[in-house]
């Protein structure tokens, strides 16, 4: 547990310190505690650091943890940032407060259609593949408007924002370029008309490049719990 604080108090500096450079208040930015691979007990761990969100990239992962720490629900909010599938958006509408990655309007509407009527409204926001890699889930840039204003009129959703994993970049002006176009993604929309507040972009690697072009959301794992086995997700969250 000392450690996971230890590394806690860390990133919130960091998340301070490029907060404090980009001229944003410390409070326009939140912490997602990414706890994919680790266990229940490590969400316990980070928790008792005076974290309350944590994500998850897999589904079924995910609700078994959920189900773990049911003793801390009403505290705890959770978020699904991994790609998903049709046929698992029943679980995720009934357990989960939060869809980072809807990346086509079929999976709005299922989990729309399967959002329980007695919980709040399951917040969205659409995955983009904003660096168009062949290997990346999200829809392309020019789908975006579209699909959002779609996903926007569902009801028993609300959509939020946007989401992006860029590809990773060496330097801080490369790793700024993507984040920067996520951005200018989002005010176009809600130039619009769609009332969105939130960005969900930047990770160990790249927090303070996303910070610095408005991120709203960081997305935070392997700087908080230690690296991952080598056979976990490529993508260092």
């Amino acid at each position: 547990m000392a450690m996971i604080a230890d590394n806690l108090q860390e990133v919130r500096r960091r998340i301070a310190a490029a907060c404090r450079d980009a001229g944003r208040p410390v409070q326009s930015v939140t912490l997602l505690t990414v706890s994919k691979t680790f266990p229940a007990s490590s969400v316990r761990d980070a928790h008792a650091a005076g974290e309350t969100r944590f994500g998850e990239n897999y589904v079924q992962e995910g609700v078994d943890k959920i189900g773990e720490l049911a003793d801390l629900r009403e505290r705890l909010e959770w978020h699904l940032i991994g790609r998903l599938q049709s046929n698992k958006t029943r679980i995720v509408a009934e357990q989960f407060d939060w869809v980072h990655s809807v990346d086509r309007l079929k999976i709005a509407q299922r989990l729309s259609e399967q959002r329980p009527a007695w919980l709040p409204p399951l917040q969205v926001c659409l995955q983009v593949n904003i660096s168009g890699e062949a290997s990346k889930s999200g829809l392309a840039a020019a789908e975006v408007a579209e699909v959002a204003q779609a996903v926007a009129a569902l009801p028993r959703l609300r959509l939020r924002g946007l989401m992006a994993i860029p590809e990773p970049a060496g330097d801080l002006v490369a790793q700024r370029a993507p984040h920067r176009a996520l951005r200018e993604l989002q005010e176009s929309l809600q130039a619009a008309g769609l009332a969105l507040d939130t960005l969900s972009m930047g990770m160990s690697a790249d927090l303070e490049a996303a910070i610095a072009e408005g991120a709203t959301i960081v997305r935070v794992g392997t700087a908080i719990f230690g690296g991952r086995p080598a056979a976990s997700a490529p993508v260092s969250l």
